[in-house]
């Protein structure tokens, strides 16, 4: 597993149920994707720790010959802990059952085939997992290795959009593991951004595929059967194939769709089909054509092809391999045809909704504060014709180009710090208050990649760049009023 930056939210939140997990309604631009990581203000001691996970281990619990220190990430089926052998001193990372679900035969057989199937295809871009045991309380539990790093939805939220280049080299190696998984019979079934791994290991960055939670095995040992069964749906709205929503049975086309997910999630920033409940957005993986990436971002026209492919509704009509694929994204990439990216300087608005120390992040009181805070501050910045490069469930950035003349363009920034001011005084007004709940809002301009944009003032929307890059500019601790940067100030 890993040590890293957490993703930036969890995703806005729709109508609860008692037990408080979101039903139907879906964040804009973000997976529906349980696994929580812990934030800086989130440590294991705090009230949103124990609301996710009541059975959270102490520091200090022995799992074996590991020496458990503190939580690291928590998913509907395990906790991951950093842990350190009690002897040799190696750092790992431990994921421990669920005690709810260590009752039950089913689940306990899955959590098994995870660590089996990653066992199984043992590839350098896949984690390694080196020790399976029993806890005293009898919750299996696995060791791995300890990754630092970040996932690339994460990076994703941050930065915006990559270029294609970027997108082969990262792909590459999740190919690579894939093609060993499917060799071995092993279907992925939940393959998506936050699922991929950036981490450094003495200095080289390594990309590394997670979460083989839900694998399937298509040819599971004489006598075993397998852990789903034809009308069984596992996986992520956002990427599952068609076949994966019907319950129908899946294989290694199955992986390849979600590989067109992702090709167009990180070549544009956004997913391909976006709707406000997990059922809309199913029925578009089921009934709409794909749209292009070229429509959304300054890409080569022949991605489109390697996309639209990849979704076909029909497996038969997808690439039958991941080889396949990989070697069409190389001949695209390396094609002459990549326009070059355009960049101009721009100005942002940064807001970013930072909850306090000790408070519960999932009550009604700072969902409903959070959503006001998002619902009015997206209104305010499409109405002022900023368009929006980035919504997450904890911030939203509003941007626009600026101006060549750099008399016109002071003015066009000093038109973004009064707007900046007015959502101070209109957010500092809102009924739904909470007191855990802060804002920061910052203004920042630099430089920005565009593209054309009829709908943008000037024809230019922000799509990438330093601009969206907040942790090279946004302050990490709390702001009172509107921040400028250094660079907004000149």
């Amino acid at each position: 597993m890993f040590v890293g930056k957490p993703p930036m939210s969890h995703g806005r939140h729709g109508p609860r149920d008692r037990a408080g997990e979101t039903k139907g309604v879906l964040p804009k631009s973000e997976d529906y994707d349980k696994t929580r990581a812990l934030g800086p203000n989130q440590g294991p001691g705090a009230a949103t720790a124990a609301a996710v996970d009541a059975d959270a281990l102490k520091p200090g619990t022995l799992a074996g010959a590991y020496v458990l220190k503190k939580e690291l990430a928590s998913g509907g089926g395990g906790t991951v802990y950093e842990a350190h052998h009690r002897i040799l001193g190696r750092r790992a990372a431990v994921k421990v059952l669920r005690r709810q679900l260590a009752s039950s035969p089913q689940m306990v057989a899955r959590f098994v085939q995870e660590a089996r199937a990653v066992n199984m295809i043992k590839h350098p871009s896949i984690v390694d997992i080196f020790e399976f045991d029993d806890l005293p309380d009898g919750r299996p539990f696995y060791v791995m290795e300890l990754l630092e790093g970040i996932d690339l939805r994460s990076v994703l939220n941050e930065r915006g959009r990559f270029p294609p280049g970027e997108v082969l080299e990262i792909l590459e190696p999740v190919c690579s593991a894939l093609q060993a998984a499917h060799d071995l019979g092993i279907v992925h079934r939940d393959l998506k951004a936050s699922n991929i791994f950036i981490a450094k290991i003495a200095g080289q960055r390594v990309i590394k595929l997670l979460d083989f939670g839900i694998a399937k095995l298509l040819h599971p040992d004489a006598g075993e059967g397998g852990l789903t069964v034809v009308g069984t749906r596992l996986g992520t709205s956002y990427t599952m194939a068609p076949e994966q929503i019907r319950g129908d049975g899946v294989d290694a086309r199955t992986d390849i769709y979600a590989l067109g997910v992702v090709l167009y999630h990180l070549v544009t920033g956004q997913y391909p089909f976006r709707a406000e409940t997990m059922t809309d957005i199913e029925r578009q993986h089921l009934e709409a054509p794909p749209p292009r990436p070229s429509q959304a971002a300054p890409v080569p026209p022949a991605l489109d092809a390697v996309v639209l492919r990849c979704m076909e509704k029909t497996s038969e009509r997808r690439y039958q391999t991941v080889k396949a694929f990989i070697e069409a994204l190389r001949d695209v990439v390396g094609a002459k045809s990549v326009e070059p990216e355009v960049t101009a300087r721009g100005a942002a608005i940064f807001v970013e909704i930072r909850i306090g120390d000790g408070a519960d992040a999932e009550s009604d009181e700072v969902l409903d504060d959070t959503s006001a805070i998002l619902d009015a501050t997206e209104h305010s910045l499409r109405g002022a014709g900023m368009t929006l490069p980035l919504q997450t469930g904890s911030a939203i950035i509003g941007a626009r180009v600026l101006s060549a003349d750099a008399r016109k363009a002071a003015g066009e920034r000093d038109q973004v710090v009064a707007l900046a001011k007015g959502l101070v005084d209109e957010l500092g007004a809102r009924a739904s208050a909470h007191a855990d709940v802060h804002v920061n809002i910052v203004v920042h301009v630099g430089q920005a990649v565009v593209k054309d944009s009829a709908d943008a003032p000037g024809g230019k929307e922000v799509v990438g760049g330093e601009l969206l890059s907040t942790t090279d500019w946004a302050p990490q601790q709390s702001v009172d009023g509107v921040h400028l940067t250094d660079a907004a100030r000149r």
